[in-house]
């Protein structure tokens, strides 16, 4: 598009034409007008490839930004060729492309140059979250539909986010930062499922701005929001936590964290929606995450310089760093099962596993003889798979412990199931809570030397007080229906031989636990 560096070619006197170029968009900057063409490509995400949808997201992208940037965004423009001459606008010659037509905005007004002058007030920003709340409030287009669909899209979004991200581990983001980055998402998605069902209910997922950064606002005489995401429905139809959340991550990435609380706090003083700040830092956190996805992108393109694709990594690790301390604010919780044979020291690993992740101790001998009536000392010498040990029991024991479990979960409580987990369908029931609750799954499997195992047995049954009533002639039987917790991935199952040392085993199972969730063992 050569031809569009002439002045001439546009339909007002213009004197001098610039460009900037995005990844997306050319930007032909003519005195106090804009033209923005969106360039011929597709990025799966976003598909600007044929003429026809070029001209279609020019319309939306004039419709999304009209209500938060009145006066600015003047409408869509043909791009004509006549010969070798191309101009914008009405007149001769065969139509191929379009440009959105905007009113030039003073770059020395947009929040972001403002802040880096140190001239940005937290009035400023009071002012933005008020034309926010009436862009969410009486602009946004919503409907039973669009929340449905925005609830998908934001756990697809976060998947997708962790995918797209797990190449720059070790790059732009250490290890553990994944990890915890990976658990927070999980563990808020799953214990705020009511509350994310009550979004919907209310109406609170939209058409967003969907990218709502500093450099996307001017404060002249009023407040100009421009630059929404027109091209993703999957991208812009999301809960309004969303464009509050983004902002907020904005201003703390760019070190004005007063300037962060003096929008939040405007914002949801004039707000009727009485569960956003519950939602906000799960939103700050996936939009850091967005912004450290995406500068990491920029360290794997060819052409650019690599002084650029330097800058980029620094940014990228800045915007990882944001969201592991948005990620602080709900440590995810962890079910951690035992599994193993009887005498190979489950419970002990157990009792001593448990405080290292605040974590509440449920033992299955103790639970099956509650479901009865009975005290947990009481010695019951019952033959294997028979009376309180029947299939039956058996089941609703490892029930009564997941219920049990489902409710100090979903309260951020880590639970330590103490049973044998013998059977593949209990693991897998387990591994499913987990996932439904947010929590960290792992698995603790303990083996130990059968000799060393049969002299335990001996002993504890001399002991009136333990819960256990497993005899030798059960160890060997449940032996032989012992299924391996092959199932379990490599990563989230510590295995222990406890033969020699229980120290050790505790200190085996406790470094793996720690490197699965950070933020959940001390």
């Amino acid at each position: 598009m050569r031809g569009l560096f002439d002045p001439s070619a546009f339909p007002h006197p213009t004197r001098r034409v610039q460009l900037i170029q995005t990844h997306i968009s050319y930007v032909f900057l003519a005195d106090e007008y804009v033209y923005k063409m969106k360039k011929a490509v597709d990025f799966g995400f976003l598909d600007y490839s044929t003429l026809g949808k070029r001209r279609y997201y020019c319309h939306r992208e004039v419709k999304l930004n009209a209500p938060l940037c009145e006066g600015t965004y003047l409408g869509v423009l043909p791009v004509r060729k006549n010969g070798r001459r191309y101009t914008v606008g009405e007149g001769e010659g065969q139509i191929v492309d379009y440009v959105v037509w905007m009113r030039r905005l003073p770059e020395d007004r947009m929040l972001n140059r403002l802040i880096e002058r140190g001239e940005a007030t937290p009035a400023m920003v009071e002012r933005v979250a008020e034309k926010l709340v009436d862009f969410h409030e009486e602009t946004a287009e919503t409907s039973q539909e669009i929340a449905r669909y925005g609830d998908w899209a934001i756990r697809y979004n976060h998947q997708e986010n962790v995918d797209q991200w797990t190449p720059y581990v070790g790059r732009t983001l250490t290890a553990e930062q994944h990890r915890i980055s990976v658990a927070y998402g999980e563990a808020f998605l799953g214990r705020n499922s009511e509350l994310m069902a009550r979004r919907v209910r209310d109406l609170r997922i939209r058409v967003t701005h969907a990218d709502l950064r500093a450099d996307a606002i001017c404060v002249e005489n009023g407040v100009c929001i421009m630059d929404a995401v027109e091209f993703s429905r999957r991208l812009s139809l999301l809960d309004i936590a969303r464009d509050v959340g983004f902002l907020q991550m904005d201003l703390e990435y760019r070190g004005r964290d007063d300037l962060a609380k003096a929008f939040i706090r405007r914002y949801l003083k004039l707000s009727p929606d009485p569960d956003l700040k519950d939602v906000l830092p799960f939103y700050a956190y996936y939009s850091a995450c967005v912004r450290g996805k995406v500068e990491s992108f920029l360290i794997d393109i060819p052409v650019l310089p690599e002084k650029e694709k330097r800058a980029a990594a620094r940014r990228a690790r800045r915007y990882f760093d944001l969201a592991c301390k948005y990620a602080e604010s709900l440590p995810p919780a962890m079910l951690v099962i035992t599994c193993g044979l009887p005498g190979t020291g489950k419970s002990t690993i157990a009792r001593a596993i448990a405080p290292h992740l605040k974590a509440a101790h449920i033992r299955s001998d103790v639970v099956r003889k509650r479901l009865v009536g009975m005290r947990p000392s009481k010695r019951v010498p019952e033959a294997y798979r028979a009376g309180l040990y029947a299939p039956g029991m058996t089941d609703q024991t490892y029930d009564a412990m997941h219920d049990e479990a489902r409710e100090k979960l979903l309260a951020g409580k880590s639970v330590v199931l103490d049973a044998s987990y013998i059977r593949r369908s209990d693991r897998n029931a387990a591994a499913k809570l987990a996932r439904e609750v947010g929590a960290q799954f792992a698995c603790v499997y303990i083996t130990a030397d059968p000799d060393e195992v049969r002299r335990r047995i001996e002993t504890r049954l001399k002991r009136s007080r333990d819960p256990s009533d497993a005899r030798w002639e059960i160890y060997v039987k449940q032996r032989s229906r012992f299924q391996r917790p092959s199932e379990v991935e490599e990563d989230r199952i510590a295995e222990v031989d406890t033969s020699r040392s229980w120290k050790g085993g505790v200190q085996a199972a406790v470094r793996k636990l720690r490197a699965l969730s950070p933020l959940s063992v001390r």
